[in-house]
């Protein structure tokens, strides 16, 4: 029988335009701290450590490899990789667990986006014959896909305004947030386009930052945390990466996840990783996500969006809406890719 398996510690670090000069070493070694002091757990009682980061990103070939100068050369230990987004880490991490290889595990996501101009290091992530040697910025490429949305009826630009708006007095209780505030949508829509139709307020900001989770097994989980948050499904699935070679109105595979996963129709809470506002639009509808839904009460990527990280922060502030109380059931939800190709979900609950 598969153990059940549960995040037991979260944390993360402030998102800013710039970290200076601060290496991945330095802010990971902080962070580690406060992650495993909220799971109650010792830094050699961790089982298997597994990271997800970029070497585009940071312009050298193996930049994981320093950053597990954060743990520490002593004991051994075993560690894992994946090249995107921190959120595919966690999925690595929980399958290791279920499979019995471990009992305890932590996973970190981290990268400076503000290192190079990252809208032209994603499209390194497109088609490499056919798009990307055509150059195409990863907003401009999200502003098609909105184009496209608002021509087909879906979202309307006061829609997406109303998303911005949200997610900023969300975010104003948010310490980690990089962007807060109280602006109206009549404000917000009078502004300049960026790439049209989105505007600046569509647009989640360069980020610096990283994240930290504790995953921890049946007993084991029960002992460290008073109330953890237990995982009942996690699932991923892939579209096309051709932007011609499917309706980029529409998010199959965040459909086909949540299918997998039997996404429960009495959430309290969904975390929603989406980087510009149409894409939170057009997940709500992928997800079947009704209004009682409370969608990213931390401001979500739209207010911090720390690349390799942003994704396994949005199912680390939902397992801590499970873990403080807030909420029974919540869903953390992570994309990589051009426009929503790939997503993630995971189920998060609280069990007596």
């Amino acid at each position: 029988m598969n153990p059940a398996v549960a995040v037991i510690g979260f944390a993360q670090a402030p998102c800013r335009p710039s970290a200076g000069t601060t290496s991945g070493v330095e802010t990971l070694v902080p962070l580690f701290h406060q992650a495993l002091s909220a799971a109650r757990l010792d830094r050699r009682e961790v089982e298997f450590w597994c990271s997800g980061s970029s070497d585009y990103l940071a312009g050298r070939a193996f930049s994981f490899v320093n950053a597990i100068d954060a743990i520490g050369a002593y004991p051994p230990i075993c560690e894992s990789h994946v090249e995107m987004d921190a959120a595919w880490a966690f999925y690595e991490a929980y399958v290791k667990i279920l499979a019995g290889e471990a009992e305890t595990a932590l996973v970190y996501g981290f990268g400076k986006s503000s290192a190079g101009l990252l809208r032209r290091v994603l499209a390194l992530q497109l088609d490499p014959y056919v798009a990307a040697p055509l150059w195409p910025d990863s907003v401009s490429v999200a502003a098609l896909q909105a184009r496209l949305a608002i021509d087909a009826g879906l979202v309307t630009e006061q829609a997406m305004a109303e998303v911005a708006v949200r997610s900023r007095a969300d975010a104003s209780t948010n310490p980690y947030a990089q962007v807060s505030g109280q602006p109206t949508v009549d404000e917000l829509v009078a502004a300049p386009y960026v790439a049209d139709p989105l505007r600046a307020h569509d647009c989640a900001p360069v980020s610096d930052g990283a994240a930290a989770l504790v995953l921890a097994a049946g007993e084991r989980a029960r002992r460290h945390r008073e109330q953890p948050a237990w995982i009942s499904g996690v699932a991923h699935r892939v579209d096309p990466q051709g932007l011609g070679e499917r309706d980029l109105t529409t998010v199959p595979s965040a459909t086909a996840a949540a299918e997998a996963v039997a996404l429960p129709t009495d959430l309290d809470v969904a975390e929603l990783h989406a980087p510009f506002t149409h894409q939170e639009l057009l997940l709500r509808t992928a997800l079947g996500l009704g209004d009682r839904v409370r969608i990213n009460p931390s401001g979500g990527a739209l207010c911090g969006n720390p690349m390799f990280s942003a994704g396994l922060a949005r199912i680390g502030a939902a397992a801590e809406q499970v873990m403080t109380g807030r909420a029974r059931r919540a869903a953390g939800h992570a994309t990589s890719g051009p426009a929503l190709q790939q997503n993630l979900i995971c189920v998060l609950e609280a069990r007596s």
